[in-house]
């Protein structure tokens, strides 16, 4: 159960086991030297505590530079009952091959890591282990206590993760593309939202009437018409059937923002739903720009002349 006690810590999930990537980045968060860390199996089951009410947040993988959108995660923030992003965590990503003491590159014939994790270094691997066998696993740590047990003979994962698992680093900072981050986000209950801060991200999933020309331009006019810039916008199936999809959409701004406001009141009027993913602090501190007309101050005077126009003041 999550810490009622105002005076305890908090209790926070993430996808496990200990020595994840994931961990790490929950430890970036400020209050972490004090919440009580608990990891779980998975996205869902991480993310299914907290909708229980066993846990306070939990911290979950968004997405990765390299790979793109944790496809799980969307669709479990898009599903269930309704949870809300309160801050995201960008942490670098290298991966260090684990071995057992003793093993060395010849020894390998079977390599495990989380499957968001082969892409990143398939080159890599390709050059340096032309004909061992990889294999996913639940995460990167999982691949480690894998190796650990005599699985398989090598995991792709942290660094950190070695001493965990009794593993040494046979190669370490393993990447194909340099300066690679995954996003992480601390996911809450709903029940009030952050002040803007100027950096802002707002996330919604929207989900289409049907398949026709043209639904995709219905969204994106919304945001188009009142200047808000979109991060990122992706495609994902509902699940019924073929045809039916939601988006996944990110912007720049705060829902408190008229343009974003403005924007999200839209895309309901045209969407048949909408689920409100939150608003709060972009992890690299950029401000959006802020197009002509689309300011609060300017929404705010345009809907004061309309209010005299009303009233017949012209």
């Amino acid at each position: 159960m999550p810490n009622t006690d105002s005076a305890a810590p908090p209790r926070w999930t993430y996808l496990g086991p200990e020595g994840t990537f994931t961990e790490a980045a929950l430890k970036m968060l400020p209050g972490a030297d004090t919440a009580e860390a608990v990891p779980l199996a998975s996205v869902p089951s991480a993310l299914d505590a907290v909708r229980r009410g066993e846990a306070d947040a939990a911290v979950v993988p968004l997405e990765n530079s390299v790979e793109g959108s944790v496809s799980i995660t969307l669709d479990e923030l898009a599903t269930g009952e309704p949870l809300i992003i309160e801050r995201e965590i960008l942490l670098p990503i290298a991966f260090a091959l684990l071995v057992r003491p003793g093993t060395v590159l010849d020894d390998i014939k079977t390599v495990s890591s989380h499957a968001h994790a082969q892409p990143q270094v398939r080159r890599w691997l390709a050059a340096n282990l032309p004909d061992a066998h990889w294999f996913s696993s639940a995460s990167n740590a999982d691949a480690a206590r894998l190796v650990q047990e005599g699985r398989y003979d090598a995991a792709l994962a942290g660094e950190f993760a070695a001493s965990r698992y009794g593993l040494v680093p046979l190669v370490s900072d393993i990447h194909d593309v340099e300066g690679a981050e995954t996003r992480f986000v601390h996911v809450r209950r709903p029940g009030g939202i952050g002040a803007p801060t100027g950096a802002d991200r707002t996330s919604v999933v929207a989900f289409i009437v049907d398949d026709h020309a043209g639904a995709l331009l219905e969204i994106l006019q919304e945001f188009a018409v009142r200047g808000v810039n979109l991060d990122h916008i992706q495609s994902r199936p509902t699940g019924d059937k073929l045809g039916h999809y939601f988006f996944a959409i990110e912007a720049e701004g705060h829902i408190a923002d008229a343009r974003v406001g403005e924007a999200l009141m839209g895309l309901r009027r045209v969407c048949a739903g909408v689920r409100f993913l939150g608003s709060y602090p972009r992890a690299n501190g950029v401000r959006p720009q802020i197009r002509r007309g689309t300011s609060d101050a300017e929404f705010a005077d345009a809907a004061a002349w309309l209010e005299r126009c009303r009233r017949g003041e012209g």
